[in-house]
């Protein structure tokens, strides 16, 4: 069971995760979460850092989708200047958002990396689809009401894993 929450790989955070080195994986394409996997919960438009990364991506021809649980205002403000395909309200942890994601791009999971800041809604809806995973540190110290009550049971299941010895990275959350 806890399996499901393994992630493929991990990242100090996003800028760490370069385009040489997915397309030498034979990826085409990520699938991103947006709040505290990009920028913060609470800013609303990318950084410049941000920016040049997505250029470097696109340089690369390596597309990519922001999934994002949040609302369509939120998603559409942030990935609309950037001209980035979205879906919001995803519902992750479940499939179908992935997937739909994976096939607006023209692009199978073995080619498709999810990346992503939590272990219950981006790791286990990536893995449950069978897609390459990436965890990335948090940006923010900060969350919404909802995502501190998985940073809880997170916190949890990485000492379980830290402890069966499954993961080796250090605990950042």
């Amino acid at each position: 069971m806890f399996k499901q929450f393994m992630p493929s790989e991990h990242a100090k955070s996003i800028f760490d995760i370069k385009a040489d080195e997915l397309k030498a994986k034979g990826i085409k394409g990520i699938i991103t979460d947006l709040d505290n996997t990009l920028v913060e919960w609470d800013r609303p438009l990318a950084t410049p850092e941000l920016i040049i990364w997505f250029e470097e991506m696109r340089a690369q021809g390596i597309l990519v989708t922001i999934v994002s649980n949040n609302k369509e205002i939120r998603v559409k403000s942030f990935a609309d200047p950037l001209q980035i395909p979205f879906i919001f309200e995803a519902r992750k942890p479940f499939r179908r958002a992935f997937h739909r994601a994976a096939a607006e791009m023209g692009i199978n999971r073995e080619e498709t990396v999810v990346i992503g800041d939590q272990l219950l809604t981006d790791i286990l809806g990536g893995n449950r689809g069978g897609y390459h995973t990436i965890l990335v540190v948090p940006v923010a110290k900060t969350d919404g009401f909802w995502t501190k009550m998985n940073r809880r049971i997170e916190r949890r299941i990485l000492r379980y894993l830290k402890r069966k010895g499954m993961i080796e990275w250090e605990d950042n959350n």
